[in-house]
This record gives structure tokens, C-alpha cells and sequence, in this order.
């Protein structure tokens, strides 16, 4: 595909990256030159020092050609107006666009948003996306990543693979036979910064984060059975009232009923603002720094606390701090912490500062626009390790080259996996012998370079 990206930040840097990698034609606009000398110094792309608003910069990227624009310059209106354009003069059809203010968010409002108004075809909000992610890890508690794929019904667990697992060290044919009961399919683990394909003979070792398909009403039993028996956290402190704290916040409210949440927000104006959208929430003006503050929040009683401020060293200093209110040291009662951190070195001090779990926004907004990419029946699609795997979730239709095959005569390369399948309403983990049908719901594990393969596999047409 031929693929225009305006923004050349750290998410349409990474786009680029992922995408070229996958044999994409990309073109990157951007003001900033210093933004564009790295993209041309790092990635094989072409690139444009311009601004994307301008008919003639597009022109220059061939806009004529696009087959899609994806706008994630650091500015919604700006992104809006690419998109504008792009259309009514470029005729582009498929237009991406990263939108952050809240109110053009507004679901009163979304009729703007079509061919006669604004012609964007998929809006994309970091801080919701961030918000829902962060709402589904609480409700796995002891794993990485909750993901959930086919309505639902089928979920990708990240869970690590600590010294009170029992399955480490087990071949996975054999775990396959002790817990029979369990609709669950291990497909790799990242094991010292590399994705590996798990088979049969393999075992996981300690300090493995494992990535596992699994039927999501046996979630529990899943985590249980990898030695997490954690429990959903029910009283949680959010530090800081932005759109991701404020956004979480509502989720929580609307979905956890015995759920008490607590934010703490620096600014007067926004915690007031804040307090007011929502219910059951309560509200604290301070900063989180101030040991009163947190004493205030009754820390000491809090089970997992999100630093979800704009600033990295805030969120990093508040959960070391939270360490020191906890009642003892022992595992049971130790507080979850979890940090939105946006410079990617930081994560270099997770271990040392022991905090839980750091969260990239930037891997949250990839992931929902690569799912957008790709051809076919495709409908969903997770990244993982910087696009080196996804996740993808497609359907098979009546061109499928997979309807009607049993998984072992499929030709699968090893590069590719099937985890489950929704067939109905039924959740299947495959053996050899299972035979795909029309209608099937597949979620599938994929190398970067053998994307084609799945696109094609899922194909609209054979024609």
C-alpha cells in the first residue's frame, strides 16, 4: 500500500518503522527538520519537510497515489484539516486521523465526522485507548496485558513467568494434558528482548513473559493455573485528573460497582472540573509528591495505584514513594503500581525501582492503527515487541484459502500460529485435525514478514 503519515514524532516514527518493515510505501511529512533528518538517517522511507496542510506538500508525497493518510501530528485541528484536504482534492479513501481534545470526542457530535462534513474514517484517541487498556489489565490482575479479541470471547493474556509458577520448566505438550480443562494455547514468550515460538517440546523459563490465547471466561483459572492469584484490586488511587485518569476513572465507575476510586489532581480548575463529570469518584487537590497529600488518599489502604500524569519523573517518583506506606513487606499486601511513562529509556528502571508495570501510550496508539492496515477480513490486530509479532483476529469467507482444510494440511509456515477460533459461540483451541469452516472467527499469531500471507489467506476476493 502507498501510505502517507504526517507527524513524524515518536508514533509516526514508529508507524513508519513498522510499516515500511512490512513493505509498505511510506512518505513522512513534518515540519520539523531535525524530526525528518532521523527518519532519513534510520528508516527507508521517503520524506518531506513541509507542512501536510499545504494541497502542494501533498502533492509532492503524491497524495494522488495514497491509498491511505494517517494524521498523528501533535495537533487535532491540524490533523482534521490533512484529512479535509486529502480528500476533497486528493480523493484519498482512507483517512487516519489522531484526535485528543475531548470535545470533538464527544459522542453528540459525531455526525461531523463523514464524507459531507469531516471525511475521517478512523479516529483515533491515545488517552480512551490508553484508559480501556489500563481498565482491562485491572480486571486481569497478575497479568502484563489483557487484549480481547472476538467480541470478547477469546482474550491474549501477557503474564510473567515468576518463581511460584508451576508450569515453567514444563514441556507444553505436557501442560497441554495436566490442564486438560483449560481452553488456553501458549504461542510464545519474550525471552531476553526476543519473541519466541513456543512448540510442543518447548518450556518456559523463569522471567519469560508468556503471551497465551485463551476462552475468556477461564480467565481466572488461566492466571491461577500460572501461579497468579491476585485479586481484582477494589480500592485504587489514580494520580493525576488528565483525559487518561479522568477517562479510567469513568470506565471504572461504570464497570466496577464495589470499586472505590481516588484521584489526585495538582491543578485546582481540573480537579474541581473533574469532580463535577464524575460520580462516585473522589477527588483530592495536591500533588501526589506531598506524603500529606497521599495520607490524605488513605494510602495506606489503596491496593493499586496509576501514575498517570504528563510528566514521566512524577509518575516514576510517586510509586517508589507509595512503597513506603505499605503496611508490611510481604507479597500479599504489596501495593500494584503501574506508570505512563513516555521516554522509552525509563523502562530500563523498572526492575531496579520496582514498580510493576510501565505503560508505552505510544504502543497503545500503533497497535489501534495497525489494525486499520491491513487488507482482507482482518479486524483487529495487537503488536508485539514494536511490530516484530501481531495478534490479528479475521474471518473466513467463501475465498478463503483455509475453508474447508484441516489445520495440518493448511500449510501454515512456522511463523504463523492459530491460537483459537470463534465458531459461534463456541471458543475452539485447534488441534491437527480441526477443519476451518465459513463464518470462523480465527485469531492468529504472525511474523512481521509474513503478513502477506495472512492478508492473502483472508483475501476478499480471489479475483
Amino acid at each position: 500500500m502507498n501510505i502517507i503519515i504526517c507527524g513524524a514524532g515518536r508514533v509516526g516514527f514508529t508507524i513508519a518503522k513498522i510499516l515500511s518493515e512490512q513493505g509498505h510505501s511510506i512518505t513522512v511529512i513534518d515540519q520539523s527538520s531535525e524530526d525528518i533528518q532521523k527518519i532519513d538517517e534510520t528508516l527507508d522511507v521517503k520524506s518531506i519537510v513541509g507542512k501536510a496542510t499545504y494541497p502542494s506538500i501533498l502533492e509532492k508525497a503524491n497524495a494522488t497515489d495514497a491509498d491511505m493518510i494517517i494524521a498523528v501530528t501533535r495537533n487535532d485541528e491540524i490533523n482534521m484539516l490533512i484529512c479535509q484536504i486529502a480528500f476533497s482534492i486528493f480523493n484519498v479513501q482512507k483517512k487516519i486521523a489522531r484526535i485528543r481534545s475531548q470535545d470533538y470526542l464527544n459522542p453528540k457530535f459525531t455526525k461531523v465526522y463523514n464524507k459531507e462534513n469531516l471525511p475521517i474514517d478512523v479516529i483515533i484517541s491515545p488517552e480512551i485507548e490508553i484508559a480501556k487498556s489500563l481498565q482491562r489489565k485491572l480486571e486481569a490482575p497478575g497479568a502484563l496485558d489483557n487484549v480481547p479479541f472476538a467480541d470478547n470471547k477469546i482474550r491474549l493474556l501477557e503474564i510473567l513467568i515468576n518463581e511460584k509458577c508451576s508450569l515453567k520448566d514444563i514441556k507444553l505438550n505436557e501442560i497441554t494434558k495436566k490442564f486438560s480443562e483449560l481452553n488456553a494455547n501458549i504461542m510464545g514468550v519474550i525471552r531476553e528482548d526476543k519473541f519466541v515460538v513456543l512448540k510442543k517440546n518447548d518450556i518456559m523459563l523463569k522471567d519469560d513473559k508468556a503471551y497465551v490465547i485463551i476462552n475468556a471466561s477461564q480467565m481466572k483459572d488461566t492466571l491461577n493455573a500460572f501461579g497468579h492469584n491476585e485479586k481484582i484490586s477494589n480500592k485504587i488511587l489514580i494520580i493525576g485528573g488528565g483525559n487518561i485518569g479522568f477517562n479510567l476513572a469513568k470506565n471504572l465507575e461504570e464497570s466496577f460497582d464495589s470499586t472505590r476510586v481516588k484521584i489526585i489532581e495538582k491543578d485546582k480548575e481540573r480537579a474541581e472540573l473533574i469532580a463535577s463529570e464524575l460520580n462516585n469518584t473522589i477527588v483530592i487537590n495536591g500533588d501526589a509528591l506531598d506524603e500529606e497529600v497521599l495520607m490524605e488518599a488513605n494510602i495506606d489502604e489503596v491496593q493499586t495505584v496509576l501514575a498517570l500524569t504528563n510528566d514521566d519523573e512524577d509518575n516514576l517518583m510517586v510509586s517508589v514513594l507509595v512503597e513506603k506506606f505499605e503496611k508490611d513487606n510481604t507479597e500479599l499486601n504489596k501495593k500494584r503500581t503501574m506508570a505512563l511513562i513516555n521516554k522509552p529509556n525509563y523502562s530500563l528502571l523498572q526492575s531496579s525501582l520496582k514498580i510493576d508495570d510501565l505503560i508505552d501510550p505510544r504502543m497503545n496508539t500503533v497497535s489501534s492503527i495497525l489494525k486499520h492496515i491491513h487488507k482482507g477480513t482482518i479486524e483487529n490486530a495487537y503488536s508485539i515487541l514494536n511490530g516484530e509479532y501481531e495478534i490479528i483476529e479475521a474471518e473466513i469467507i467463501e475465498t478463503s484459502e483455509l475453508i474447508n482444510k484441516e489445520l495440518k494440511n493448511s500449510n501454515l509456515p512456522d511463523e504463523i500460529r492459530v491460537g483459537a477460533i470463534l465458531r459461534g459461540e463456541e471458543v475452539i483451541i485447534p488441534r491437527s485435525n480441526f477443519v476451518f469452516k465459513k463464518e470462523d472467527i480465527v485469531v492468529l499469531l504472525a511474523k512481521k514478514d509474513f503478513l502477506h500471507i495472512v492478508e492473502n489467506m483472508f483475501r476478499v476476493s480471489s479475483i
